[in-house]
């Protein structure tokens, strides 16, 4: 009975796993969204909604965390199953890529005529940062990339500041220069080139990285990158030539365990939702699949959304039908095991019913010349029996009419034994 009920469920989960799969998927995924307040929080606030209408299958939940390290704990903890982090920070260990939301430009912006012309000439002097939500983790790459040009952090004095205090901190020559990630594009890096602008009334230049390769090699979350002329700012041109520099992603990142069918339909889902989401959030236009190419990724692309990648809208419906097909062939498998348990089963208990009747059909024939003291003994042999029967048919079942007859001769033997004794 028990292994019978275990198979119909079994049956049922297929059903169940065979709509599932046919309708395609449904799933609500929880994503952290980085700091309050930052844009890439408001990309994904609106992607969000971008997707409850392209994609309602996929319903995205968004959770806020404090910053970028917090979304990626998150996500090793398994708190959430996406999350955006910043690739110059620890990634999370099962983190894979599903998509690049923006690539920043690492911009060390410097007032005309500056003599820091590179990284190890920061020591001693002061540099602004603009302040932000994600300034703390801005601080730290700046660390980063002094400890490369052999600046200890402690000599390079930093002040936070908002874009007026930027001005009046430049102005002043309270700060040397300002150190800004954003994109190409409206952003921090725009803002920095901006303020320097104001603050001295001349052309802004960036610093120079000829030892991107390099600080890349050792730091694989920042990749070198080439800003073009006017990357910040035309009439005139900031930069007036493209200069070597450095940058780093935001990536929209999955557990690993997340099913490929699932991260293909996210995947899918930011990709479509671009274009909508170019008109209300500008730097969205940035938005690009990951490089299937790289050989050494800090965070590998996940395997649904290559297969998407590659393959495209065919490959997503492809992976419901072998998800499909490899759940029918596991549920045939273990239904087939379960058949051959079952007829195990049923051979053995007809084994033993056989051994029981020829028992009683012995304790009958034995009855038929026994005096009194053994026919106490033969009936209760036949009491043992029967309890032992009755007992293992409250586990498995009604026995077979044999059994039940063989105990009925059984006792009519005994019976009529004891009344031959009776009337001798």
């Amino acid at each position: 009975m028990i292994l019978r009920a275990t198979a119909g469920l079994l049956a049922l989960a297929g059903l169940a796993a065979a709509a599932f799969y046919a309708g395609l998927t449904r799933a609500e995924l929880r994503v952290a969204t980085g700091p309050p307040g930052s844009a890439i929080q408001r990309l994904v606030s609106a992607f969000v909604q971008a997707n409850a209408r392209l994609h309602p299958r996929v319903r995205i939940v968004p959770v806020e965390e404090a910053g970028l390290r917090a979304s990626a704990a998150a996500l090793e903890e398994g708190r959430v199953d996406l999350a955006v982090i910043r690739s110059d920070l620890p990634p999370p260990t099962n983190g894979m890529t599903v998509a690049i939301l923006r690539r920043d430009v690492i911009a060390l912006v410097l007032p005309p005529h500056s003599p820091v012309t590179a990284l190890g000439h920061l020591a001693g002097r002061r540099v602004a940062i603009p302040a932000g939500p994600v300034q703390a983790d801005d601080a730290r790459l700046l660390d980063a990339l002094l400890d490369d040009g052999g600046v200890p952090a402690a000599q390079v004095e930093r002040i936070f500041a908002e874009p007026e205090a930027l001005v009046a901190a430049v102005r002043e020559h309270r700060a040397a220069a300002v150190f800004a990630v954003g994109p190409v594009g409206p952003g921090a890096a725009v803002d920095a080139v901006a303020a320097v602008a104001r603050a001295t009334r001349g052309t802004p230049t960036l610093l120079a990285l000829p030892e991107a390769e390099a600080i890349h090699r050792r730091h694989p979350g920042l990749e070198p990158s080439e800003v073009p002329v006017g990357a910040f700012r035309g009439r005139p041109d900031v930069p007036a030539e493209s200069v070597d520099g450095l940058a780093v992603t935001y990536r929209l990142v999955a557990s690993r365990g997340m099913l490929d069918i699932v991260a293909a339909a996210v995947a899918r889902s930011v990709f479509t939702a671009r274009p909508l989401l170019t008109a209300s959030i500008p730097f969205a236009g940035q938005i690009e699949a990951p490089d299937l190419d790289d050989r050494s990724p800090l965070l590998p692309v996940h395997p649904g959304v290559a297969t998407y990648l590659t393959n495209g809208d065919q490959s997503f419906f492809d992976t419901s039908q072998n998800y499909l097909y490899l759940g029918g062939i596991v549920l045939s498998l273990v239904g087939s095991g379960l058949a051959l348990a079952v007829s195990h089963g049923h051979r053995r208990r007809a084994a033993r019913e056989r051994l029981l009747v020829r028992q009683l059909l012995a304790i009958a024939d034995e009855a038929e010349a026994a005096e009194a003291a053994r026919l106490d003994g033969l009936a209760r042999d036949l009491r043992g029996i029967v309890s032992a029967a009755l007992a293992k048919q409250a586990q498995t079942g009604p026995g077979s009419p044999l059994l039940g007859q063989a105990i009925d001769h059984a006792r009519a033997a005994i019976r009529e034994r004891r009344d031959a004794l009776g009337r001798g």
